[in-house]
């Protein structure tokens, strides 16, 4: 059985992609685990306002899913939606990671995994532009 991780591709009002550094110095979308008796909507909501501070609405169908492979031989399974704002864009970064930043989608950093990159590439089509 693997661990579930429920992550959100989000976009800042500038469309650059809300991204935080981890312990692994990696690169990864917000979320985390899921709570029983928490849809996935509820759990990004929640893992957000945590991780950022921010609050957002997030889309009822999920982006993608995929399993991956966090350190050799330790795998979670990933599910990811698109979020977007529904209050100001003022991130504050909790305990749980070291930084955040923005990247535009053409212009992810090198150490961010597959799976994310592809998620995010995905939700850029689904952004109004």
């Amino acid at each position: 059985m693997y661990k579930v991780s429920i992550k959100a591709v989000l976009p800042a009002p500038d469309g650059r992609i809300v991204l935080l550094l981890n312990e692994r110095e990696e690169w990864e979308l917000p979320g985390g685990q899921i709570e029983l008796g928490e849809t996935p909507p509820e759990c990004l909501a929640r893992e957000i306002a945590e991780e950022l501070g921010l609050q957002v609405a997030v889309d009822a169908a999920p982006l993608d899913s995929y399993l991956f492979e966090v350190i050799p031989g330790r795998h979670v399974f990933i599910v990811t939606y698109c979020a977007r704002l529904v209050g100001p864009f003022e991130p504050q970064l909790s305990h749980e990671h070291r930084r955040w930043a923005l990247f535009a989608p053409q212009a992810l950093p090198s150490n961010l995994p597959a799976g994310y990159r592809a998620s995010i590439l995905s939700a850029t089509k689904a952004f109004p532009t």
